[in-house]
């Protein structure tokens, strides 16, 4: 069977199922978070996501770097030495791997999430080399595993 050239998906459609959240890391209310990854990069790296959650104030830790879209309802995110930012529907963010902060749900939020390890120094540095040794653009990435 051919590899597929593109997935695609109607967000709404994406069915949600329980993904609670750390209850250690909730510090106000009682939010209920649920998601639904619909596609996955084929060497199994990166993933999409659709997120939702009602009101409450949490902790958050990145283990992967995550890009969002906001599809609906705001998000207060509070992160030390940053003044806090509101994302509504319309907005982008991107969170790195290893870092923390605090959301705050006033009523409802839901996301677009993309999911994508952090990539080291020295693997980049590598994937750069191999690129340029193919003759590939900068910005090119193998679609096979690292």
């Amino acid at each position: 069977m051919p590899t597929p050239v593109f997935e695609s998906v109607r967000l709404d459609d994406v069915l949600l199922e329980p993904d609670p959240i750390d209850p250690a890391w909730i510090l106000e209310g009682n939010p209920v978070a649920r998601s639904g990854r619909w596609s996955q990069s084929l060497d199994t790296t990166t993933s999409s996501w659709v997120w939702d959650c009602t009101a409450g104030r949490f902790n958050w830790y990145f283990e992967q770097d995550e890009t969002i879209y906001v599809i609906e309802g705001e998000v207060i995110i509070t992160a030390e030495g940053q003044e806090p930012r509101t994302l509504r529907a319309g907005h982008a963010a991107l969170f790195y791997a290893g870092t923390r902060s605090q959301w705050y749900v006033p009523k409802y939020v839901r996301k677009h999430a993309i999911l994508r390890p952090h990539i080291t120094k020295p693997v980049l540095f590598a994937l750069k080399v191999s690129r340029r040794l193919q003759g590939k653009p900068s910005g090119y990435l193998p679609r096979t595993s690292l």
